[in-house]
C-alpha cells in the first residue's frame, strides 16, 4: 500500500515538474503584424498556424494594425514585443537615433504595386499624372508611403502635391478603388490579383513583386517583410528571438517545399476569402518575393538606405551605421539548427 501511494506521489510531482517545465519552455511575446491579410506578411501567420512558434518555445499573441506604421508604434510604447514588418522602418528611425534591430527577413523583394483605379484608367496613364492627385497607402508613415514618395520623385513629381490616404492593404483598399475615392494606390497581394480579377486591364504603373521588376525600380534587390525590435529588447530575450528565427526559417523551407494549394489550406479562411482560386492565384505571383534563407544581404540594406537618403533629406544627412539596423546571427544559429544555408 505504501509503496503504491509512494509512486502516486512521484508520478504526481514528476508530472507537475513536466508541466511546470513546459510553461517555462515557452516564452510569452506580443507580435505586431502591420495588416495580416498581406500575402507580405503570410509567413508570419503561416508559422502561427503550423505551430512552429510553440516547437521554437515561443508563445506569440498575434496583435493586427492597420500599417506598419501602427505596428511600429505599437512596439516603441510598449504595448508589443516585435514587429512583423518591412526592413525600412529600420532604417528611417535610425536617422534619429532610435536604435531598431531585425533579426529575420522572410521578403527578399517588397511586393508594392503602384496600381491605377478603375474609375480613373482613362485620366491616369503615368506616374506624372499622379501630381495633385489622391493615392492610398496603408498608413501615412508606412512603408506603402514611403515607397510612394521614392517612385513619384524618381519619376519627377513633388510627393508633397500628392494628398495620401490611409486606405488598409486589404478589403477597404479595393474598395476604395472600386468606388474612385482615390486615384491610385500602394497595393501589395492579395488585393492586386482579387482587383485584377474584378477588373480586367486594370493599369499598374509600377510593380516590385519579382525580382525583375524590383532591379528595375530600385537598382538592386530591396528587402521588405523581417521581424525587427528595439535592440536593446533583443539583447535582454535572446532566447525568444533565437525561437522567433527558428519559427520564421522553418516556415520558409516549408513554404518553398509545398504547393499554393497546400499553402492556401494552412491559412485562415478569413485571410483566404471567399474566393480561394483567386487567393492562390495572388500567392503564386507573391512566391518568389519569399527568402529561402532569412538572411539579410548588405547590399539590400545599402538599397534601402539609398532609397530613404533620395527622398527623405534627415536620412540623407544623417549618418547611418547600417550594420546596426539588423543582424545576421540568429538566422545563422536557426539553419545551423535545421539544416540550412
Amino acid at each position: 500500500m505504501y509503496q503504491k501511494l509512494l509512486r502516486h506521489w512521484v508520478a504526481a510531482f514528476a508530472a507537475l515538474m513536466l508541466s511546470s517545465g513546459l510553461a517555462q519552455a515557452q516564452t510569452k511575446v506580443t507580435l505586431a503584424i502591420g495588416g495580416a491579410s498581406c500575402l507580405c506578411y503570410l509567413p508570419t501567420m503561416l508559422a502561427h498556424e503550423l505551430g512552429e512558434y510553440k516547437k521554437a518555445g515561443v508563445d506569440v499573441e498575434l496583435v493586427q494594425f492597420k500599417g506598419g506604421s501602427e505596428a511600429l508604434r505599437a512596439v516603441m510604447g510598449g504595448s508589443a514585443d516585435v514587429v512583423s514588418g518591412y526592413f525600412d522602418h529600420t532604417v528611417n528611425l535610425a536617422a534619429k537615433n532610435q536604435m531598431l534591430q531585425s533579426f529575420v527577413v522572410y521578403d527578399r523583394y517588397p511586393g508594392f504595386a503602384l496600381v491605377v483605379s478603375p474609375k480613373h484608367t482613362a485620366s491616369i496613364n503615368a506616374i506624372k499624372d499622379l501630381a495633385n492627385k489622391k493615392v492610398g497607402v496603408s498608413a501615412p508613415g508606412s512603408s506603402t508611403d514611403f515607397f510612394l514618395k521614392y517612385i513619384l520623385a524618381k519619376n519627377g513629381v513633388d510627393p508633397n502635391s500628392v494628398a495620401v490616404i490611409g486606405v488598409g492593404l486589404g478589403a477597404t483598399a479595393i474598395a476604395s478603388m472600386e468606388q474612385g475615392e482615390i486615384e491610385a494606390a500602394i497595393m501589395l497581394d492579395p488585393a492586386i490579383t482579387l482587383l485584377q480579377g474584378k477588373h480586367q486591364g486594370l493599369k499598374i504603373l509600377s510593380d516590385t513583386r519579382s525580382q525583375k521588376d524590383t532591379l528595375a525600380v530600385f537598382g538592386g534587390e530591396y528587402p521588405g517583410g523581417a521581424l525587427y525590435t528595439r535592440a536593446d529588447w533583443i539583447a535582454k530575450n535572446e532566447k525568444a528571438v533565437q525561437g522567433m528565427t527558428n519559427a520564421i526559417i522553418a516556415t520558409l523551407k516549408w513554404i518553398h517545399t509545398h504547393t499554393p494549394e497546400q499553402i492556401a489550406d494552412k491559412m485562415p479562411a478569413e485571410l483566404v476569402g471567399k474566393d480561394k482560386a483567386l487567393y492562390i492565384a495572388a500567392l503564386k505571383n507573391t512566391l518568389p518575393m519569399f527568402s529561402e534563407t532569412g538572411m539579410m544581404d548588405p547590399k539590400g540594406a545599402e538599397a534601402v538606405l539609398a532609397v530613404f537618403a533620395q527622398s527623405v533629406p534627415a536620412i540623407a544627412n544623417a549618418k547611418i551605421d547600417l550594420s546596426k539596423t539588423y543582424t545576421n546571427k540568429y538566422v545563422i544559429e536557426a539553419n545551423k539548427q535545421l539544416g540550412g544555408k
